[in-house]
């Protein structure tokens, strides 16, 4: 296994080096000082894992992420920073773990197992082939949690955040609405401004007795309501399918 710590700090990149020696002895350890010297390592020594350090000058540690994410066969990637804000943004990247610093070799030893879980040719089947996850994940106090997106019935938004439905399950997730629509419009319907459907788990829709609008779905005993502004594109959608 070949493992890239990415830190601008050394002393911090030599205690993780030192820690991932009593954790992973068999593992080739890799360093890069900034971003633009980890993009090149990974280019060419191609490790399964990337201890990737956020504030950096020059490129960071999200934009690395990003472009990390570009690539046919990504690394899994460990986020390691003192900056806990950047939690949800990191989740956008596909993150196996979230550590902050000072990492304690218990947390690395945990988010090591997780990697080995989700590899780097995970990651990449993460994402079909027109570009959607097939799972949406976030950070929890018991680690990384994720959700099938086939299994999800909807996705509800309530002020800042987004909740994903399932039967007998529900994840607080990182996403927008808005962003969310767009990277599933073939499976999911806006039927409000704070609701996604899944298409293919609406059994009707229900008309109440004050000529309101809700969504019946299978599994889930909730029942998303339909705005008078979506309530044509929605029967029109469900009319062709």
């Amino acid at each position: 296994m070949k493992i890239l710590v990415v830190d601008d700090e050394p002393l911090a990149r030599e205690r993780l080096v030192r820690l991932l020696g009593n954790i992973r002895p068999q593992a080739t350890c890799l360093q890069a000082g900034d971003g633009n010297e980890a993009l090149a390592q990974v280019a060419t020594a191609d490790p399964d894992l990337v201890l990737l350090d956020i504030r950096m000058p020059g490129k960071d540690g999200i934009e690395v992420a990003a472009e990390l994410e570009q690539r046919e066969s990504p690394p899994a990637i460990v986020f390691c920073t003192a900056y806990d804000e950047y939690a949800l943004q990191a989740l956008q990247h596909q993150a196996v773990a979230y550590l902050l610093k000072p990492v304690r070799e218990a947390e690395l030893e945990q988010a090591l197992a997780s990697a080995g879980r989700v590899n780097r040719l995970q990651l990449a089947a993460l994402r079909s082939d027109d570009g959607a996850r097939s799972s949406v994940s976030s950070q929890t106090h018991r680690g990384l949690e994720s959700l099938l997106v086939a299994q999800v019935r909807c996705f509800l938004a309530e002020q800042k955040y987004v909740t994903a439905l399932a039967p007998g399950q529900e994840l607080l997730i990182p996403d927008t609405l808005k962003d969310l629509e767009q990277e599933f419009s073939g499976q999911f319907l806006r039927v409000h401004r704070n609701a996604l459907v899944a298409l293919e788990h609406i059994q009707r829709l229900q008309k109440n007795r004050d000529g309101s609008w809700q969504v019946v779905l299978d599994g889930v005993e909730i029942t998303p309501a339909i705005s008078r502004r979506h309530l044509t594109e929605v029967k029109q959608r469900l009319a062709r399918r």
